[in-house]
């Protein structure tokens, strides 16, 4: 590809892999790597924590007043291999990988008011370009001119078996069944809210990478990097 910096977004189904590939993608890139489930994440944690979640829910000023004091980051991980996510200050980096924020996390991320504060929060992360997000609205809303915009997905059984290893290698105890039947459940909302829902965007390249190793997904990356070169080359 030119020297001019692109904007990549990974968009797809639910424990496929996303976070994975955009960061390996961005490291090839030499890219920003911009979690968008994260920031999801962190504001459903945000909500839990003031009870927000419980009964009916909130109402939509108290959701207004807390998304107004809400602020996200992304800082490079003790280890340095990760970047953490951190609410308000504090790093939640742990707390919002849990179950309990898995269940909650696609009805919370329906709300028209916090997609709207997501993204605006995605486009400004991105104004400068050179950066890779991954999440599910962001080849469609975020930003629809994406100069590169992937769709990945798996099937329902290998994403559980993905994420059950994932918890358990952490040290939590969880079901496969229960993850299976989480997964299945926030692809339905995800496919059928209101606000930005799970879509493939046209011009996305689909890649399924249900029995792929994540070294053989970079090769496919490479391999649609000299292609569209090549596109770019014969204009």
């Amino acid at each position: 590809m030119n020297e001019e910096k692109l904007v990549i977004a990974v968009d797809g189904h639910s424990s496929c892999g996303k976070s994975t590939f955009a960061k390996a993608i961005a490291e090839r890139m030499g890219y920003l790597y911009i979690d968008s489930g994260a920031m999801y994440r962190a504001v459903t944690l945000a909500f839990m924590e003031k009870g927000m979640l419980a009964g009916t829910g909130p109402d939509q000023e108290s959701v207004d007043r807390l998304l107004g004091k809400i602020n996200i980051s992304f800082r490079p991980s003790e280890d340095g291999g990760r970047s953490d996510t951190y609410l308000n200050g504090i790093n939640v980096e742990k707390k919002i990988r849990g179950m309990e924020v898995a269940s909650n996390v696609s009805l919370v991320s329906k709300s028209a008011a916090v997609r709207r504060k997501m993204v605006a929060l995605q486009r400004e992360m991105g104004r400068d370009r050179g950066i890779v997000m991954d999440g599910r609205d962001i080849g469609t809303v975020v930003f629809p001119g994406a100069d590169i915009k992937i769709f990945l997905t798996a099937s329902a059984g290998v994403r559980a078996q993905r994420r059950y290893r994932e918890l358990t290698g952490k040290g939590e105890d969880v079901s496969l069944e229960n993850i299976r039947e989480n997964i299945l459940q926030r692809d339905l909302t995800d496919e059928n809210r209101k606000e930005s829902p799970l879509r493939k965007a046209p011009d996305a390249v689909v890649l399924d990478n249900s029995y792929m190793t994540p070294a053989q997904q970079m090769d496919w990356f490479e391999a649609l990097l000299k292609e569209l070169d090549s596109r770019a080359t014969k204009k």
